[in-house]
């Protein structure tokens, strides 16, 4: 059938007057970000979530928590990362059950890449996995699409993410504070919301550490400018 494009983003197809984003899938678009400071793991996202070229949720949360100490930050499609998600959480809680300990921050990023990877051409899942545990601390796994899992003192994710690599390589560094650490994730957050049109909405962080994790939100007329329009 003949596909009309009538601009902003919607296109009707044959004799529908149905756009296509009534039908898209949802998406978290996204720029995802966990980083490791010397006492556990901050992991931060924006909230925008999209529909094709219609934003269908402004404050959506892509942290996502899998156990007390461990969450993983979403991005790609959201019913595909949730349902990842949930069924991690799932092997996690039996796994703990079973052992009767805490699971490992890297048994669960094992579980996570096992999917990714084994339903890698029918996801279209990036997540990164963060957490905190007796054995090795605070540690940050990063997941992209495909299934590699691979460990990082900082990651970052989603179609925001390009604009902000060189941000976060010239100011990360080692053994942050959790006040530094924290700010770092505000800033390059911004920065990819301030050019990415997938990205926007406020700013959710979380720091987790021995204790569990402590949640953050910064409304988006709270979030830093680095210049005027």
């Amino acid at each position: 059938m003949a596909c009309i494009d009538v601009g902003l983003g919607a296109k009707f197809h044959g004799g529908s007057m149905i756009p296509d984003w009534l039908s898209a899938e949802h998406s978290t678009g996204t720029t995802i970000i966990a980083a490791e400071y010397d006492g556990g793991v901050i992991i931060g996202a924006d909230s925008r979530a999209t529909t094709g070229a219609y934003i269908s949720n402004r404050v959506s949360d892509k942290l996502t928590k899998i156990t007390d100490h461990i969450y993983c930050c979403r991005s790609g499609s959201m019913a595909d990362t949730q349902a990842i998600a949930e069924i991690v959480g799932y092997h996690m809680d039996f796994h703990s059950i079973e052992l009767g300990v805490p699971p490992l921050v890297e048994s669960a990023a094992n579980v996570f890449r096992e999917l990714c990877y084994n339903y890698r051409d029918s996801l279209t899942a990036g997540m990164i996995v963060a957490g905190w545990d007796k054995r090795k601390g605070g540690q940050v796994y990063a997941i992209p699409i495909g299934g590699m899992c691979v460990r990082q003192a900082l990651a970052i994710g989603g179609s925001g993410s390009t604009y902000v690599y060189g941000y976060v390589d010239s100011h990360f560094k080692n053994n942050m504070s959790k006040e530094e650490c924290l700010e770092f994730a505000t800033n390059a957050l911004a920065l990819a919301m301030s050019r990415d049109g997938s990205s926007g909405g406020v700013v959710r962080l979380g720091a987790i550490t021995e204790a569990g994790v402590e949640r953050f939100t910064i409304l988006g007329d709270q979030l830093p400018k680095f210049y005027e329009a």
